[in-house]
């Protein structure tokens, strides 16, 4: 239970009422979601082996996958699974060596387009896929739908 809280006119909580929190880590390689359980800083699981979601995204005219499930694809699609996709944030197509890369890269209005087996995809899009899948970690392992957003650091959302 909290001493102090603090809130705009009008949008206090009532006392009862329970608030789902969630900070998310939206790493290079891999990302996390964690949550306070019961008084203590919890990293939350996306699965059984890891608390660890690696940050890779798979597309496919079928669905779009998000950690492992596309983690495992990246060797067998390497075209339409796209991994660290945040060194190509904030960067154009003069910014990198396209040989390095198996992805089909072009440039766009101030960003990378990723060309994918469903259309094209920036930076940004891949990132929220990322975010999509984080915050349905945590509504599983949290039991209820997250409400609202306030964001404390950079935010892609």
């Amino acid at each position: 239970m909290a001493l102090l809280q603090i809130s705009e006119p009008g949008k206090s909580t009532m006392p009862h009422e329970h608030r789902r929190v969630i900070g998310i880590d939206l790493g290079t390689t891999n990302s996390l979601v964690a949550s306070v359980v019961s008084g203590s800083p919890t990293i939350l699981n996306p699965n059984e082996e890891s608390n660890l979601l690696p940050s890779i995204v798979h597309y496919s005219k079928e669905s779009v996958l998000v950690g492992n499930d596309a983690k495992n694809l990246l060797s067998k699609d390497p075209k339409n699974t796209i991994s660290s996709v945040k060194r190509l944030i904030g960067k154009t197509i003069s910014d990198i060596n396209k040989d390095n890369f198996p992805l089909s890269l072009a440039d766009g209005e101030g960003v990378i387009n990723i060309q994918t087996s469903i259309g094209i995809k920036n930076p940004i899009e891949v990132s929220a896929e990322i975010l999509k899948k984080l915050k349905s970690v945590a509504e599983e392992n949290l039991g209820g739908e997250l409400m609202g957003s306030r964001c404390y650091s950079s935010c892609l959302f």
